[in-house]
C-alpha cells in the first residue's frame, strides 16, 4: 500500500533509456526539480518508449490511475539526469511503468505509475494485447499489480481552498493533464517559493491518485490537511473527490542504491493515513 517498495531494474527484459538536463522551467526558485516536472519527464520518456517499441496504436490510449514519486534527493537546475523506464507489473487492463532518474550531482528520483489502457472511441478499459505482453512482459517478471486506490477520504475539518484551472492545464483529452495536478501540491508546499513545507526538506514519497478526470471549466476546490510529517490534498468538484495526493517522509531504509545497481528499495511503515478510500 502506501509504504510499498518500488521494484528494481529488471535482470532481463525491455529497458528504455534516455537523458536530459533540468531546465529553468522545471525548477522552483531554489533550483529544486519540481514534482510536476518529474511527472512530465515520466510522460515524455513513456511516450518515447512506446513509439520506439513499435506497438504505438492510435486506437487506444493510457489513463493514469496512480503515481508514486520517491524523491531521495531532488535533481537541481542544470543537472544532467540519466533516465531508465521499464514495465514493473501487469494487470488484465493496466500496467505499471517504472522510471528511475539519477543525476550527475547526486539527484535521484524513483517513480512508479499505474496506467489503464482505454479505447479512444469509448474510453472503456481494454485488455492488454499479446503484442504488448510480448514486448513488456519479460521485464515485469510475472508481477501482478492491482488498480485499487491507496489513499483515504478527506478528514472532517480539512481546510478548503479554490484551485482555478488554467487553459494550459487541459490536455488533448479535454481534461486536466496528470502532471498539472502536481502544481497544486507545489503551490501548497511553498507559495511563491518563499516557504518550503518541512516534508520537502528531506527525502519524501509523493503519491497522487486519479479518479474521474476534471474537465475544462470545472470549479475545483482543494481540501487540505497538513502537518510537519505530511501534506495531503483532495481535488473536489461539486463535492465529489476527483483526485487525491499525499506527501510524507521517505523512510531511511528506503535510501538504497539506485535502481541501475539492480537493488530494490526497502521500506518501513509511513505515517498513518485515513482508511482506504471509498473511491476505489
Amino acid at each position: 500500500m502506501i509504504d510499498e517498495p518500488l521494484v528494481p531494474l529488471p535482470a532481463s527484459g525491455r529497458v528504455f533509456r534516455a537523458g536530459r538536463r533540468v531546465r529553468l522551467a522545471d525548477a522552483d526558485p531554489s533550483g529544486r526539480l519540481r514534482l510536476d516536472a518529474c511527472a512530465r519527464y515520466l510522460q515524455d520518456i513513456g511516450n518515447d518508449d512506446t513509439a520506439d517499441s513499435g506497438i504505438d496504436d492510435d486506437r487506444v490510449t493510457w489513463v493514469v490511475r496512480r503515481a508514486v514519486l520517491d524523491v531521495h534527493r531532488p535533481p537541481r537546475w542544470r543537472e544532467w539526469v540519466d533516465e531508465a523506464t521499464w514495465c514493473g507489473g501487469l494487470g488484465g487492463r493496466w500496467a505499471e511503468r517504472r522510471m528511475s532518474m539519477v543525476g550527475e550531482r547526486g539527484g535521484r528520483v524513483e517513480i512508479s505509475t499505474l496506467w489503464v489502457q482505454v479505447d479512444v472511441a469509448t474510453m472503456a478499459p481494454t485488455r492488454l494485447t499479446p503484442r504488448f505482453l510480448e514486448v513488456y512482459g519479460e521485464a515485469a517478471g510475472g508481477r501482478r499489480v492491482s488498480s485499487r486506490l491507496w489513499l483515504g477520504d478527506p478528514p472532517e475539518g480539512a481546510a478548503r481552498r479554490p484551485w482555478p484551472l488554467r487553459a494550459v492545464d487541459i490536455d488533448l483529452l479535454g481534461h486536466v493533464n496528470n502532471a498539472a495536478y502536481w502544481a497544486a501540491v507545489e503551490e501548497q508546499a511553498g507559495p511563491g517559493g518563499a516557504v518550503r513545507h518541512p516534508v520537502l526538506g528531506r527525502p519524501h514519497r509523493a503519491v497522487m491518485e486519479y479518479g474521474p478526470g476534471i474537465r475544462a471549466g470545472a470549479e475545483v476546490e482543494l481540501l487540505v490537511d497538513e502537518g510537519d510529517d505530511h501534506l495531503s490534498l483532495w481535488f473536489t468538484v461539486d463535492g465529489a473527490v476527483h483526485a487525491a495526493a499525499t506527501v510524507v517522509p521517505l523512510p531511511e531504509p528506503a535510501l538504497a542504491a539506485p535502481a541501475g545497481d539492480g537493488q530494490a528499495s526497502t521500506s518501513t511503515i509511513l505515517p498513518n493515513l485515513p482508511p482506504a478510500s471509498k473511491r476505489s
